[in-house]
């Protein structure tokens, strides 16, 4: 990880002269976009300030706020739907609580990322599941926390360049919003994967089907084509394992969980209906092990949306990043599509003007 800090300090050093010139277009590009909705706040100001009551400041942050919500795709307007709420969960590869602060580099990385488009009016939920590897711009900090600038690395390290706790979860918001073309995020949870034998066991164990045949190197009871029902180690065995001699093994291990979190879901769907108060008292249980930026009440409102909301929850609920492979010599690496991206975005969180 240290390594990867100090090839994080090169690479923004050989990259400066290119994003000088990047930074004054998009910097001319920003003022321009200000001064613009400076302009037209004003103008509403002045001729509907009688009617309205609000100040000039208001209607400034008012016409901001407008024009940040709205994306242009293809020649059409696409609003923020506001119900439709964005939480970034995040699976952190480390092996204790989150509840101490570490240097840069040894907080852990993001090994499970996820956004859950959360619609609040209609009371469902569909994730969004983000490799890894995800190629991506992302704040580096030397080992002190001394922000560098930002550079297009694996979007995973943008919570390891953090603090392990709140920070290396700003850097990823951070990181997903520029990913997402703006995307604001309205919430984030970071859990150590130290909690997932806690969950899982709390739920009354997990049951899935062996798909994959190199899973008995993780646990010699993952036989190909039995259903186990998985106990704590088990579970974080079946979870976080992956074969690293073997190419894009993460995005196996990614189709892998999802078959995980349904079964998560409808295990402890089963468990709500039989013990009032389920809910509350395992996320009460995980509390030593996330870090989280949303009150108590309201993710465990998104919580009743997964485990007793209307809708039938399955893998048909769960979409991936679309994107590219790629090897190289030394990493990994998944490149964003942008075309196929964007619609998938629109339509789980705006609304066609």
């Amino acid at each position: 990880m240290i390594d990867t800090l100090e090839n994080g300090k090169r690479s923004v050093r050989r990259r400066k002269s290119r994003r000088l010139d990047n930074g004054r277009r998009k910097t001319v590009r920003t003022v321009a976009t200000v001064l613009a909705v400076a302009m037209l706040a004003s103008s509403a100001c002045h001729l509907h300030k009688e009617k309205s009551g609000l100040d000039q400041r208001e209607e400034m942050e008012a016409a901001f706020e407008e024009g940040k919500n709205t994306i242009e795709y293809q020649g059409k307007t696409y609003r923020r739907n506001t119900y439709v709420k964005a939480i970034l969960l995040m699976g952190i590869d480390r092996a204790e609580t989150l509840q101490e602060t570490k240097v840069a580099g040894s907080g852990g990385q993001a090994d499970g990322i996820f956004l859950v488009a959360w619609d609040t009016a209609r009371d469902k939920a569909r994730l969004l599941l983000i490799p890894r590897d995800t190629m991506t711009p992302i704040t580096l900090t030397d080992l002190s926390g001394n922000v560098l600038g930002q550079d297009i690395q694996h979007l995973t390290l943008a919570y390891a360049y953090g603090d392990g706790r709140k920070k290396s979860c700003l850097y990823m918001k951070e990181a997903v919003t520029n990913l997402l073309e703006g995307l604001e995020i309205d919430g984030y949870m970071a859990v150590s994967m130290e909690a997932l034998p806690v969950l899982n066991d709390a739920v009354g164990g997990v049951s899935v089907t062996i798909e994959d045949e190199g899973l008995a190197a993780a646990n010699g009871d993952f036989i190909l084509g039995d259903t186990i029902l998985l106990n704590g180690k088990q579970a974080e065995a079946y979870i976080r394992y992956r074969d690293i001699g073997k190419a894009q093994s993460a995005l196996e291990r990614m189709e892998r969980q999802k078959s995980y979190i349904q079964g998560f879901v409808q295990a402890a769907r089963d468990k709500a209906r039989q013990e009032e108060g389920f809910i509350a008292r395992t996320m009460d249980e995980a509390q030593d092990y996330m870090v989280t930026d949303m009150e108590k009440g309201r993710y465990i409102d998104m919580a009743l949306t997964f485990l007793g909301g209307s809708q039938s929850w399955g893998r048909e609920d769960m979409l991936t990043l679309p994107g590219t492979p790629v090897e190289t010599n030394l990493y990994d690496e998944f490149h964003p599509d942008k075309e196929k991206m964007m619609p998938m975005i629109l339509e789980l969180f705006y609304r066609e003007e």
